[in-house]
């Protein structure tokens, strides 16, 4: 791929501040300047920064509709209620009940948890849910990561007797259902500051308020914060202000005494004994939690997820770990299939968008084909199949792009939609794609810049290998933890050469294992470039070139500082000097979103 280099410089003005701050902080001034990109301006925000503090959670009762969610529960833990715990199929809902359902498990025991089927059932209240709770005796259900649309089915349970308690972090359309409580911070009445929960970090709030009415030690719900990081990191929500604390202590809990079941799903990933961050959770974990609800049902990983027995979790780690291997097959097949649609459709090269449909794609891959379609060719993406008579499929976006927007703007054609701004998911009757494809492409046309369709890299920093110490090196993984809105730092450097070591690595040679060299030290810095071997000719030369790289510890050596290489190119192409561009969700190869 070609990517555009962009680097902003810093000014006059802005490296004395980042002088300042840096010497406050025993920081380099390279790093301090990030802090400052951050919006991080003086020491004590630097502080709260990288000590982020579990007492800095925000107050739940804060959110609108906390207090009535409270009582109701309480009151159907009096009355001896039985209480379904109901999420949707993704890592963020599996996640989420797998939190709620554990937390009150250790206080009440009538409680049981329902996943949809999303080909029997799909996205969000099912009358078949609604049915199962009838039949079973349930009086209250508390839905998590979906439910905000569904004014019908909740109106429907209600008629039954059956209340329910919304904790949902989509999008709500004006009408909201007759749920009980709607614990939503992106509902307009609700003044809760900080708007960019999960659906499991609803979740967690909604588990703090009862807690803290109940008289419940805050020790007792912290453990489960696991849960949180894996949900933050998989479902690509900015991890700032409360987000950065649970998705920090929840790596803490990650990496020291994680929950039986995301233990086990480390073990099968091969990734016991190594520093988890939030990468590894969206590579490595999430994927795998999704695999059971994108080929069979989402349930079997909330029964993994609440598995109190180490043997029988490792025992379906294994088999959703066979879901994933299936899921990597189609997801291949697929992408191959819509790579040669778009490569025939002449008139694609000259839009802003992309919408592909196919009856037979399977419908729990279809967001995974966007995601790779958006990265490739960096267009807005829409991926439908077929379902009867209904077209349902997911849309994913690129960099500063609300591609829930986009949906919206179609809505008079849509049967159901909802998500965020770069992931949504959305049904329409199948014989209208071509006017929904018509109105999509429109939308896109009239609202996107022209360079949210190039492939960029946003340069935060230009060094010299000389400034990458041991100390910078500690310092920079303070950062962390990474995601959209605190993304991991990418750097330039300039003119720098092989040291006359590297080589193509890999089963198919399609890497380049570097070790370099510029002209301002002695350094000899060890580098990664993946999918890069093209560029080994031109290396090989020992002529001058410049790289744009993330900095990583070695994974095979401890302590060791590696270069992660984003983009290789001749010498005196220099980043040009842009202006930033919106926030954009961190890497993907696989999000939990429809």
């Amino acid at each position: 791929m070609h990517f555009k280099w962009n680097y902003i410089a810093p000014t006059a003005q802005e490296q004395a501040a980042a002088r300042e701050l840096g010497e406050k902080l025993s920081m380099s001034p390279i790093l301090a300047q990030l802090l400052i990109q951050r919006g991080i301006t003086t020491e004590s925000a630097a502080k709260r920064f990288f000590r982020p503090q579990l007492s800095n959670l925000i107050n739940p009762f804060l959110m609108k509709d906390m207090d009535v969610a409270v009582d109701r529960l309480n009151d159907a833990m009096g009355r001896k209620e039985r209480v379904m715990i109901y999420g949707d199929y993704d890592v963020d809902g599996c996640t989420a009940v797998a939190l709620v359902y554990k937390f009150l498990r250790l206080f009440y025991s009538n409680v049981d948890y329902y996943i949809p089927n999303r080909y029997d059932e799909g996205y969000g209240v099912s009358r078949k849910g609604i049915e199962y709770a009838r039949e079973t005796g349930v009086k209250l259900i508390i839905i998590l990561d979906c439910g905000i649309k569904a004014i019908d089915e909740i109106a429907y349970a209600k008629e039954l007797g059956i209340d329910f308690i919304i904790c949902d972090h989509h999008v709500p359309d004006e009408a909201m259902p007759p749920a009980v409580a709607i614990l939503n911070p992106k509902r307009p009445d609700d003044r809760y500051p900080f708007k960019h929960l999960c659906g499991c970090g609803v979740g967690f709030k909604f588990m703090q308020g009862w807690a803290k009415n109940n008289g419940i030690p805050f020790s007792k719900l912290s453990p489960f914060l696991d849960f949180c990081a894996v949900s933050i990191a998989a479902d690509l929500v900015p991890v700032v202000e409360e987000n950065r604390i649970m998705a920090y202590y929840g790596l803490k809990q990650l990496n020291q005494n994680p929950s039986l079941g995301l233990k086990a799903i480390i073990e099968v990933c091969n990734l016991a004994n190594r520093e988890l961050s939030m990468s590894e959770i969206c590579f490595r974990i999430g994927p795998r939690i999704n695999a059971s609800g994108r080929m069979e049902n989402g349930r079997e990983s909330v029964e993994l997820l609440v598995e109190n027995d180490y043997a029988n979790a490792l025992e379906k780690a294994r088999h959703i770990d066979q879901y994933n291997e299936q899921r990597k097959d189609i997801d291949k097949q697929m992408t191959e299939e819509a790579n040669l649609i778009v490569s025939k459709l002449e008139t694609q090269k000259h839009q802003s968008s992309i919408v592909l449909y196919d009856e037979n794609w399977k419908k729990g891959v279809v967001g995974i084909v966007a995601s790779r379609l958006t990265e490739i060719y960096y267009r807005p993406t829409v991926v439908l199949t077929r379902d009867g008579d209904l077209a349902s499929g997911s849309a994913r976006s690129v960099a500063g792009f609300d591609v829930y927007a986009a949906i919206k703007s179609c809505r008079d054609l849509l049967l159901n939609f909802g998500g965020h701004t770069y992931a949504a998911g959305l049904t329409l009757r199948w014989d209208d794609i071509p006017k929904f494809k018509t109105l999509f492409q429109q939308y896109v046309e009239e609202h996107i810049a022209p360079e949210q369709t190039e492939a960029t890299l946003h340069i935060d920093a230009l060094i010299d290998f000389k400034d990458i110490s041991r100390k910078f090196f500690h310092d920079l993984k303070n950062f962390s933890p990474f995601g959209p809105e605190c993304t991991k730092p990418v750097f330039a450097t300039l003119g720098v050469y092989d040291y006359g070591t590297s080589k193509v690595v890999g089963r198919e040679q399609e890497h380049i294992k570097l070790e370099l060299v510029d002209s301002k030290s002695n350094n000899v810095m060890n580098g990664i470039a993946f999918g890069q071997s093209s560029h080994v000719r031109f290396i090989k030369t020992r002529r001058s070139f410049d790289i744009c790289y993330t900095i990583e510890e070695n994974a095979h050596k401890r302590g060791e500082v590696q270069l992660q290489i984003e983009d290789i190119r001749k010498e005196g192409t220099a980043p040009q000097p842009a202006q930033p561009l919106p926030s954009s969700p961190a890497p993907r190869a696989e999000d939990g979103s429809r």
